[in-house]
């Protein structure tokens, strides 16, 4: 097909010569050029009288506009004017001219042929008898019957103040999108292009970008099937050749999808012309969606971007996220669309995994809406709180309960609970928490027997399929996934170290073992001896500090803590923490001998229990040079900080492990920090649990 030849229902501006803008031209007359829609009328479907009263009664309702068909009297050809309908209930109707300036044309001297009504997808042709006409309306009498005649196989829709960008090895312009179907785009290409546009080639693909206030719509290759130059500018019809993109690497294991009874719906201003679209959910998981939509009245395309949709279950939970349309399938007069969530707040996640989860298992629950004496019940019958660790709390038993609370019940931006309830008692119970900017720790993982159920790994797939849909949303900043344990707790062990030794890849999992002490807070002399200096860590220190690291683990903790400067956008954690009514810093400082670096101490405060061994609330030391370090200087360096906290001991995580040992000092205990790179190998880790522990995902 040659791009040229093709004709379209609204081609060419008549009636001026100067450079006009796109706005200018929706008030001049066009070229009627599809003529032999006349000759089609005998296969048309017929619209009766009362039809057409209604639809015309509606353009006027919405200011909208038809056409009326003129044929000019000397030439082969017909125009286009715009006309408003005014209200009409007989058998007449008056419509206004949309612009009253046709003096140079002399309407007089043309043959009126129809009235042209057009919804972007099929034509009326109603063949009416002009009664009377001026320079400021034109009247008519209906007839009984009009045609509709069926022009395109999905409706096309008025696009207004979308940008548009065309690219070709080379060649780019600029424009505006004037229409759009699935099928098809229309754009008006800027006079000013910076690119010739002899340098475009008709028969190759293009790389089209649609946008709105900065805000990308639509990226995709699309070739075009015509191209006509107007006085209002040229144009460009479109056609996307893409039926699916990959917005994310394949993945073996991804997200069950369920269908839902009754079904949820999905709401939405269409991005390009801002019409509400609703469509019923075919299938749904906690990553994404299908829908049907029909043949005839598509409105998705794969490539384009919703900035906001809800997800509606039931009329109860309405769930708001950002979703980008990555399949389009034709079956039979149908199309099934698969759509993708970009990003949703984790308040919104967790309601849609919580209905998700209901279903696979009505026992599981992510909710704010745990019973707290049931959890602390909990706590000390599996013995999650044991008789040393409550020794430790229990003088700030009040502040734990209340922090829990807040936590619990009121903030799931920042902590996550899992439970496995029957009859509100719990049999299973683990958390996420977000430590650091990038990295959320999993912590207070305890169960207790149920009947023919291993709770601890029902739970434990609860919060894997949690973070597999997760951290793929640029909201929740969890890039990376963290956990203390025990190493002699080997259950624990085979669950998480067990993986990052199967993987053998310290950039997708690590293992970093410390040793952790218990540091009485009691006033003493801090003084440093000469030549020895605990001070802010600079630049420099963190990358001397990932050095040593780099050299000794090859790990994710550097990464993981995100210690690296201009790491962070938007709110900082300590102020998102802060708005919550929380505490959560860290600060970092460099201990120097004679101005070498020997360790750095990351200070990390937050309030009372939110991790129940104080994890986030004390000190964790990195030794660089064990050799120049006595644990006199260590301390003394340690007792200048534990000032800030509130407790009589202030934890320490101490790494590398062997330094306690070097220094013949007493270790209470030690603790594995394993840390998972979720982008880099989190469906490795799922498909690991599926082998070694037959956790099913799929």
């Amino acid at each position: 097909m040659e791009a040229t030849k093709e004709k379209s229902f609204f081609p060419v501006v008549v009636g001026t010569s100067k450079k006009i803008s796109p706005k200018e031209s929706l008030l001049l007359p066009w070229l009627f050029q599809n003529l032999d829609l006349i000759n089609r009328l005998e296969s048309s479907r017929p619209v009766d009288q009362k039809k057409l009263l209604n639809i015309l009664n509606y353009l006027h309702f919405k200011d909208n506009y038809a056409f009326a068909f003129f044929k000019h009297p000397k030439y082969e050809e017909g125009i286009l004017l715009k006309v408003n309908p005014e209200p009409c209930m007989g058998n007449k109707v008056t419509c206004r001219w949309l612009n009253e300036d046709f003096s140079e044309l002399k309407l007089n001297d043309y043959l009126f042929q129809q009235l042209v009504i057009t919804d972007g997808q099929s034509i009326i042709l109603v063949p009416a008898v002009v009664q009377e006409m001026n320079g400021e309306c034109l009247t008519m009498q209906l007839p009984d019957t009009g045609y509709e005649v069926s022009q395109r196989k999905a409706k096309r829709h008025d696009c207004q103040d979308i940008s548009t960008e065309v690219i070709q090895s080379g060649f780019f312009t600029g424009g505006e999108l004037i229409d759009f179907s699935p099928f098809a785009f229309r754009i008006r290409i800027d006079h000013d292009s910076s690119s010739p546009f002899n340098w475009f080639n008709l028969d190759a693909p293009a790389t089209v970008h649609l946008w709105k206030d900065q805000q990308i719509l639509f990226s995709g290759n699309c070739q075009c099937i015509r191209q006509a130059n107007y006085l209002s500018g040229k144009e460009l019809v479109l056609a996307p050749q893409e039926d699916e993109i990959r917005r994310f690497k394949e993945a073996k294991i991804q997200s069950p999808r369920y269908q839902l009874t009754p079904p949820p719906t999905v709401t939405f201003n269409h991005p390009f012309f801002k019409k509400k679209i609703q469509r019923e959910i075919f299938d749904i998981s906690n990553s994404g969606f299908s829908v049907y939509e029909k043949l005839d009245d598509g409105v998705l395309v794969p490539g384009l971007i919703v900035p906001e949709l809800t997800i509606n279950y039931s009329g109860t939970a309405m769930i708001k996220c950002k979703a980008q349309v990555i399949y389009r399938r034709e079956k039979e007069e149908r199309v099934f669309c698969g759509l993708v969530i970009l990003d949703m707040d984790i308040k919104a996640y967790n309601k849609l995994t919580q209905i998700l989860s209901h279903v696979a298992d009505h026992y599981c629950y992510i909710s704010n809406t745990v019973d707290m004496d049931e959890l602390w019940e909990f706590f000390f019958d599996t013995g999650f709180i044991y008789p040393e660790k409550y020794n430790l709390i229990q003088s700030y038993r009040e502040d734990f309960k209340e922090t829990y609370r807040k936590l619990y019940l009121d903030n799931q931006d920042v902590a996550v609970p899992f439970t496995y309830e029957v009859d509100g008692q719990i049999y299973g119970h683990i958390a996420m928490i977000r430590a650091y900017e990038w990295a959320w720790l999993i912590h207070h993982y305890a169960a207790r027997p149920m009947e023919g159920k291993l709770t601890g790994f029902l739970i434990l797939k609860q919060i894997m399929g949690y973070m597999n849909g997760l951290y793929r949303l640029p909201s929740a900043k969890m890039d990376y996934v963290m956990t203390y344990f025990r190493p002699n707790n080997r259950i624990v062990d085979h669950v998480f170290g067990g993986f990052t030794r199967d993987l053998d890849d310290p950039r997708g999992s690590s293992l970093d073992l410390f040793s952790y002490v218990m540091f009485p807070n009691e006033s003493m002399n801090t003084e440093l001896p000469a030549n020895w200096v605990l001070q802010e860590g600079s630049n420099l220190d963190l990358w001397k500090l990932e050095l040593f690291y780099k050299h000794h683990s090859g790990g994710l903790l550097i990464d993981a803590l995100g210690l690296q400067e201009g790491n962070s956008n938007g709110e900082s954690l300590e102020e998102i923490y802060d708005k919550l009514g929380f505490c959560r810093k860290c600060k970092i400082y460099s201990l120097k001998h004679n101005n070498n670096l020997v360790a750095i101490l990351i200070v990390n405060q937050s309030d009372m229990g939110i991790n129940l061994s104080e994890l986030l609330n004390g000190i964790k030391i990195i030794v660089i040079d064990e050799e120049h370090l006595p644990w006199s200087i260590l301390s003394n360096a340690v007792s200048q900080l534990t000032g800030i906290y509130n407790i009589d001991k202030v934890p320490l995580l101490i790494y590398p492990s062997q330094y306690i040992e070097k220094e013949n000092l007493p270790s209470e205990k030690q603790y594995q920090l394993w840390i998972l790179n979720l982008h880099h190998s989190g469906n490795q880790y799922l498909e690991y649990m599926e082998r070694k522990f037959r956790i099913r995902f799929r």
